[in-house]
């Protein structure tokens, strides 16, 4: 019989259900018109019903079937109440079928740790540019981002009635990353891509310093390595201190897995 999935490869495809699942959660917030906005730390540093509901239910669910794996989100919450109706204990097939890396096939659950942002770009989510907001699943070890999953609810929204919202993208070190058309930067130009809504001095000085063509402001670190990958911009340059691990890890997964560099 075949041999049972590398621990990574479950984690992956575990993560790319949890995910569609955490979008689901994010729309029907939005639908139901009731965000719970909290100021976490002021006016730039928002915290919504989605981004608690989406935490517990990523969490609560990779660790009902990872146990030993250490699993850090972005919210402080109570252990609240998991309801069932949070738990996804679904996987992707097709992420079972990729073999996993040689150099990760041996790792243990206690080895591995996630980074999980559950909703990148709340102050864009609350504003209505439901195009920025992603929910980010990272996975690390050694240190190191090797695997993540980003999702974006949101994906199409524009496209009118009958569109399928949303998309999930996924990267592994050593396979590749998938969800999404792989596309060069146009050739010659300089596109920045940065913050829209942590600006300072030192962030527009670093910018004009480098002399792009363009600069396109947006919300969400997720979303911004997207605009890399998409091919919309050549850098994204933030020169201010204010990422954390739960913003870079997945993003980072998936830029490495197709070449880029971060």
């Amino acid at each position: 019989r075949m041999a049972s999935p590398a621990l990574l490869m479950r984690v992956v495809a575990s993560a790319y259900s949890v995910a569609e699942k955490a979008a689901t959660i994010v729309r029907n917030v939005m639908a139901a018109g009731d965000l719970g906005i909290v100021d976490k730390t002021g006016a730039n540093d928002l915290q919504t019903k989605a981004d608690r509901l989406v935490q517990i239910s990523i969490c609560a669910s990779l660790a009902q079937k990872f146990p030993k794996v250490t699993i850090i989100g972005e919210e402080e919450l109570s252990t609240d109440e998991v309801t069932e109706e949070l738990i996804e204990d679904g996987h992707c097939e097709e992420i079972l079928k990729k073999t996993c890396p040689a150099q990760y096939a041996g790792i243990k659950e206690e080895e591995l740790v996630i980074w999980v942002d559950p909703l990148d770009g709340t102050k864009e989510y609350t504003e209505g540019l439901l195009d920025h907001v992603t929910v980010l699943i990272g996975i690390a070890y050694g240190g190191k981002a090797i695997a993540g999953v980003i999702n974006q609810p949101y994906y199409n929204y524009e496209a009118g009635a009958g569109a399928v919202l949303g998309r999930t993208i996924w990267g592994v070190l050593g396979i590749g990353a998938f969800g999404f058309q792989l596309t060069e930067a146009p050739a010659g130009k300089h596109i920045i891509v940065t913050t829209r809504s942590h600006n300072s001095t030192l962030v527009n000085d670093c910018i004009s310093a480098l002399n792009p063509d363009s600069v396109i402001r947006v919300g969400g670190a997720g979303n911004k390595i997207i605009q890399l990958i998409e091919g919309k911009a050549s850098a994204y340059v933030f020169a201010s201190p204010g990422c954390k691990k739960w913003d870079t890890c997945a993003p980072e997964a998936i830029l490495h897995a197709v070449g880029g560099k971060l």
